[in-house]
Order: structure tokens, then sequence, then C-alpha cells
């Protein structure tokens, strides 16, 4: 990888550590598209390794406003579908993955965009962890759905009950992964070469997380996974 790739890759996690730390969502939206475009062969692990970080950070800041049964039936149905996001992977080809993943960052922000206010109940927290466990599994974009849940909550719950979620989901799909031979090594190095940039994103988070609108930065998010997830595509 060039020394260009890297300082772009430093820059896009810090920001997209900063954004998902102040908002509780947006980490993968913005770096699973940009590391497809510049270095396919990081997905997914990549992706979830950066994040395992990131999500005990915010998990354990915010843990007073933990929603701790929609995180419980989320857990169980996301572990359940993990296995199904390996068989995905298995099935796509290397080459077509960068498809796949900006295939699946459209759709979920357009879900995002376009979903009504409704209040959560289990059958919205199992469908959330299902989607999310192929998905993130497969792709390293699970954070829509999730989002979607939580999306009318206080931004403290969203932001640390998704952490927990994401954390759970993180360590099975990535132990999975590397166990199938899915996974290598190097991908986690390159993971643990970006560790200060998470570091500045995650820290500038804590200064800005009560001052920043949440509600104005997601569709932001957005917008950019949108336009990121669609070069995805056509990229040739």
């Amino acid at each position: 990888m060039s020394v260009a790739t890297v300082a772009i890759l430093a820059l896009v996690v810090a920001a997209a550590a900063f954004v998902q730390g102040t908002s509780g969502l947006g980490f993968a939206l913005v770096v699973a598209p940009v590391a497809g475009l510049l270095e396919p062969a990081l997905l997914p692990v990549f992706v979830l390794a950066s994040m395992i970080p990131l999500n005990v950070y915010v998990a354990w800041r915010e843990r007073h406003a933990l929603d701790l049964r929609g995180a419980g039936w989320i857990t169980v149905a996301r572990l359940v579908a993990t296995p199904g996001g390996l068989v995905l992977l298995w099935a796509v080809p290397e080459q077509r993955l960068g498809v796949v993943v900006g295939a699946a960052t459209v759709l979920a922000a357009v879900v995002s965009l376009a979903a009504p206010t409704f209040v959560p109940g289990r059958a919205a927290y199992l469908g959330a962890g299902l989607v999310t466990g192929l998905t993130e599994t497969a792709t390293g974009v699970g954070g829509p759905p999730l989002a979607l849940v939580y999306q009318h909550r206080p931004p403290a719950e969203l932001r640390s009950t998704v952490a927990v979620c994401f954390l759970v989901g993180e360590v099975v799909s990535l132990a999975l992964l590397l166990a199938t031979g899915q996974g290598s090594p190097a991908q986690l190095g390159w993971a643990a070469l970006l560790l200060p940039a998470l570091a500045v994103g995650a820290w500038l988070s804590k200064l800005a997380h009560h001052r920043v609108d949440a509600a104005r930065m997601r569709p932001l998010v957005l917008v950019f996974a949108l336009v990121s997830g669609v070069v995805l595509i056509l990229a040739p």
C-alpha cells in the first residue's frame, strides 16, 4: 500500500471515528466505500477490527444510557445471522466485493433517509440484528438498521446501545472470518497501524458530542455514503 493511500485512509478513519463518536453511526458507511476504492483486499476485516476499540470507548463513555433490553434482543439476532454473512462473503468473488459493499451502503443509506418515525419493539430489534449480522459480516457495513431502531431515542442511548451491539457482533464476526481463512493478520496489521488516527477522531468526538447536533450530522453522513456507494458500484 502506498504512502498516499495510507495517508488518505488515516484521514478517513479519523473523520469517521469523530462522526460515529458524535452521532452514534457512520464509521463503516464512511470507511468501507473509501477502503473498497483504494484497497478492496482490506474488506471487511479492516473495518471490523478498526471499529472494536472505537466501540469499546463509546460504550464505556456513555454506559449510563445503555438500553440493555434492546441490546440483548439485537445481539441474539446478530449472532444467529453471522454465519449467513460468512456464506455471502464466500459466494461473492473478491473482485466483485466492492460492488456488494457499494450496493449495501446505498441501500442502507436510502432506507435510513426514508424511514418514518416509529417506536421500536421486539420485532424491530430482532430484524435489525438479523440484517446487521448479514451485512456487517460480509461487508463491514451494518450500522443503518441499528440507527433506524434508535433514531428517535436520546442521542446518548443510541450511541451507547449501538456501540455495545456492534462490539459483540464485530468480535464474533472477526473471529469467524479469521478462523475460516476469510481474513488475514495483514488486514489486522493495517487496522493497528491506523489506531492513532482512530484515537484522534474519538478524542475529538469527546469534545464535541455534547455540542454537535447529531440530527444534522446524520443526513450529511448518509449523503456521503450514497455518493461513495454509487462511485464504488460504478468503479471498474
